[in-house]
């Protein structure tokens, strides 16, 4: 499909669009035409009689209902705003050879350029029309004069689209890369300037507003009554040209790619590798390594310069990237911005309410880390809270020491009391339903203490030395998760997960918990002194989010695997003399004798599994860890 092909199946689209709107039109007027016939009938004395005098009596109110409905419609579609991508807004002066690219990209393609450019953290690029708005003056960004940074507050002529970039792609790519991956995305300004086009976009957003209007909760039982009609109309309309703004959409797209054909084709090939390896290595550097510290309370503020490094590591351990040194040596395209680490942060920030929740700026509980500081602020702190929470839950089962054990009997935070109490040459649970239910079961005999102790737990969570800010969600049964496991381990774990879920229920909530309604946030607070600003159109309820979560919720084995890693590195840290790290595509790790240690997770589960600490022992003899030694909790 070539490009005036695919702009005519656009505009063709787009036509039937705006057809089936005047079509709803006319039949929110045809009541009120046949009213008017039969009143001037009347007055001419043609339609008189009964007959007329009752069909006058009726069609008129039901005239007016009518007309007052579609009014009430129209005004709902035309003030509902549409939901906008939470962005980080760049300015021309923060960012002028950026600007001064996309422009003469647009140039080029013979397109207009975009009314401004945005970061999300993501590995995506689109435009995206905020000119359709609720109500009131139109917001800052719609009055900038990008080309020279005064305000025209009378300009009335089309805004062109927001040009959204994905920060990954500053910080990984190269200049030339970048325009490559933009320039079919710059190309879709064409088409957004066609009237039609512009006109059916439009219609289509106002009723994807309205519906969304129509079924927000918290409102008044008469208010949810009118607003439901409200719904009904504007679901209807939606399903009618739903067909046809898909199409047209495509229609679009097709266009773009074709007007984008001739701009740095070759080098396009090679950038959309390079896409498909920033999003590998975005999405590791999220769940591996900033979600540890996003639990914790502390956002790691340099998470595109990280992703560079994750990316850099990954291509030096598979060879992923061929020519990767000269391809470094290249300009990359945060040099296009005047202050990358101010921007960078803003960035971090966002990425953390997004993925996470949390509050829209840094707090005693929501702080920023850097990376030279992540191993002791972050790794070190995480695995002495997890070892702190695994001991007070021994505490509460009441275990102590195995009679002929070498650790002393002090009930101080040893490893050898976690590896005494595991180690079970019973056999395996194999039959889940036996493991809650089964008849002498030792589980079911522990299993039952969590009721009795349910009081002394609950007072203990509200002494953990660390809350989460924003929690993770509550695991979910672990029924099937535990079978295969001893009845110690499937014990220990459940604790472990009922303790985490009352430390999660008595965490302070944080501003996005508490936030009303009516007071939404922006996208995001930079540091002070940043010189970007959160875009005023990227609005969200609080209480939604995180709006993209990471991981699903943490099974009870992997909580009991992960306190065992803790206690496990702990001891390491206070008898051995190892240190915690950060690997770039692993997230926290141990280091010892400047080498990351390897091998622990097969013999941690071989201890869950089938009580036997035999692998474990040896693999920290060798590593000179005591266990009977006593480590520093928090």
């Amino acid at each position: 499909m070539g490009v005036e092909a695919g702009a005519q199946a656009a505009r063709s689209r787009a036509l039937v669009v705006l057809r089936i709107r005047s079509r709803a039109l006319a039949v929110a007027l045809l009541p009120a035409a046949v009213a008017v016939i039969l009143l001037a009938g009347a007055a001419t004395g043609r339609l008189v009689g009964p007959g007329w005098d009752v069909a006058r009596w009726i069609l008129t109110p039901a005239a007016v209902l009518v007309l007052l409905a579609a009014a009430g419609i129209a005004l709902v579609v035309a003030r509902a705003r549409p939901a906008m991508s939470p962005t980080i807004r760049i300015r021309e002066e923060t960012a002028p050879d950026l600007y001064r690219m996309v422009r003469d990209l647009a140039d080029r393609l013979d397109v207009p350029a975009p009314s401004a450019i945005a970061l999300t953290p993501d590995c995506d690029s689109w435009l995206e029309d905020r000119t359709h708005r609720a109500h009131g003056p139109p917001p800052a960004e719609e009055h900038d004069d990008i080309a020279g940074g005064g305000r025209h507050p009378q300009r009335r002529h089309p805004v062109a689209p927001v040009l959204v970039i994905g920060s990954p792609f500053l910080w990984w790519m190269r200049v030339g890369e970048l325009r490559a991956v933009l320039a079919p995305v710059v190309a879709g300004t064409g088409p957004s300037a066609h009237p039609d086009i512009a006109a059916a976009r439009r219609f289509v957003r106002g009723l994807d507003a309205a519906v969304a209007v129509a079924s927000a909760p918290h409102r008044g039982q008469m208010s949810r009554a009118v607003l439901a009609g409200v719904g009904w109309a504007a679901r209807l309309l939606l399903r009618s040209c739903r067909v046809h703004a898909a199409e047209m959409e495509r229609g679009v797209a097709a266009a773009a790619a074709e007007r984008a054909q001739a701009v740095d084709y070759g080098l396009r090939i090679v950038a959309q590798e390079q896409v498909g390896l920033a999003y590998a290595g975005w999405d590791r550097l999220l769940t591996r390594v900033a979600l540890p510290a996003w639990r914790m309370g502390r956002w790691p503020s340099r998470l595109d310069a990280g992703v560079v490094a994750a990316l850099t590591e990954l291509s030096r351990r598979d060879r992923l990237a061929e020519g990767f040194a000269s391809r470094l040596g290249e300009r990359p395209a945060c040099d296009l911005l005047e202050e990358p680490g101010a921007i960078d942060e803003a960035a971090s920030l966002l990425a953390a309410r997004l993925f996470h929740g949390g509050p829209a700026g840094p707090g005693p509980d929501w702080s920023p880390v850097g990376w030279t500081e992540y191993p002791e602020e972050v790794v070190d702190r995480k695995w002495r809270v997890d070892a702190a929470r695994l001991h007070r839950v021994l505490d509460a089962m009441g275990v102590r020491p195995a009679p002929g054990s070498p650790a002393p009997n002090t009930g101080g935070p040893t490893l050898s009391r976690v590896l005494d109490h595991l180690t079970d040459p019973g056999d395996r649970l194999t039959d889940p339903g036996e493991r809650l239910t089964g008849p002498g079961n030792r589980l079911t005999d522990q299993g039952a203490r969590l009721t009795d102790q349910a009081d002394h737990l609950t007072d203990r969570a509200g002494e953990t030395p660390f809350t989460t800010r924003g929690p993770e969600p509550p695991p979910t049964d672990d029924a099937e998760d535990l079978s295969g496991t001893t009845p110690r381990s499937a014990t220990l774990a459940a604790r472990l997960r009922a303790e985490l879920s009352r430390e999660q229920a008595t965490a302070t909530p944080g501003p996005s918990a508490t936030a009303p309604s009516t007071a939404p946030s922006t996208a995001a607070s930079p540091p002070a002194g940043s010189p970007t600003t959160a875009d005023p159109a990227a609005l969200w309820d609080d209480r939604s989010l995180p709006l993209f979560p990471l991981q699903p919720p943490r099974t009870a084995r992997e909580l009991l695997a992960d306190h065992l890693t803790a206690m496990i590195c702990c001891a390491a840290m206070d008898t051995a003399g190892a240190t915690p790290g950060l690997d770039w595509l692993d997230g926290p790790t141990l280091l010892h004798n400047g080498e990351r240690t390897a091998d622990l997770a097969p013999k941690i589960l071989t201890l869950i599994e089938d009580g036997d600490a035999t692998p474990l022992r040896t693999w920290l003899a060798e590593l000179g860890i005591r266990p009977e030694k006593p480590v520093r909790l928090v």
